[in-house]
């Protein structure tokens, strides 16, 4: 079971995602006990040094807004600096935007249902760009896919997405509920066991609400592979060194 550490930047600062009410989001004050007053690279500090995260996950609130252009180039090349891998959503639709965002440090390059204009240009991008290194971003709002450009979800399930993407080629689903995120409303385990009963090949991670270690056994018994976590890193409910026995 992976725990991958979540920072979300906002205007070049690491913020403390609520609800995925983006303007509200204020900069992260605390992690693990330490000071790091917005500080991106300080957070991811903090992870991996202090919690023993293994990897990281960004997602540049500018960047998925406004486009790949919008980046933040310099905060993702320090964050890759730190020597795990880098997952970095900002805003991909094409295959000349992973490898910018490959070159800006990432790993794994996310490509959202938020911001895919067809699932057509993700069987583009993922024969142009590899799908070992393409994760597609199931999101989700109170456990309905979100409105897309061209309408993309209407009238598919969550599971109908997640094989979709797979048929693909991608190498990864994130299942991200939104208005979970930063909530600690804990995780829908039926969505996720349906999920990977639809998709069984593709790495699966779920993402908003993850709540303890608890949270973290429930998904491992439902066939996930590991959890996006931010809010119970940063109060020390969880840790990176934290593994699933199953």
């Amino acid at each position: 079971m992976r725990v991958v550490g979540v920072i979300d930047l906002k205007g070049g600062h690491a913020v403390h995602a609520r609800g995925g009410r983006r303007d509200s989001y204020a900069p992260v004050g605390m992690a693990a006990g330490s000071s790091v007053n917005g500080d991106a690279v300080a957070l991811g500090r903090a992870y991996v040094d202090t919690l023993g995260v293994r990897e990281l996950y960004v997602a540049d609130l500018d960047a998925i807004e406004r486009g790949v252009s919008a980046m933040h180039r310099g905060v993702l090349g320090e964050l890759a600096a730190l020597g795990v891998p880098l997952w970095v959503d900002a805003g991909t639709s094409t295959a000349a935007d992973v490898a910018a965002v490959v070159d800006a440090g990432a790993r794994t390059v996310i490509v959202a249902l938020e911001t895919l204009a067809t699932f057509e240009a993700l069987d583009a991008i993922c024969l142009e760009s590899g799908g070992e290194r393409i994760a597609f971003s199931l999101d989700l709002r109170l456990g309905e896919p979100v409105r897309a450009p061209n309408d993309l979800a209407a009238g598919s399930s969550a599971a109908e997405l997640a094989v979709r993407a797979a048929d693909a080629g991608v190498g990864s689903v994130i299942v991200l509920d939104l208005a979970r995120v930063g909530t600690g409303a804990g995780i829908d385990l039926h969505m996720m066991d349906d999920i990977r009963r639809a998709a069984p090949r593709v790495t699966l991670l779920a993402g908003g609400g993850v709540r303890d270690s608890g949270d973290l056994r429930a998904l491992a018994a439902v066939g996930c592979d590991g959890a996006l976590v931010a809010t119970a890193l940063l109060s020390g409910r969880i840790t990176g060194g934290w593994n699933a026995a199953v």
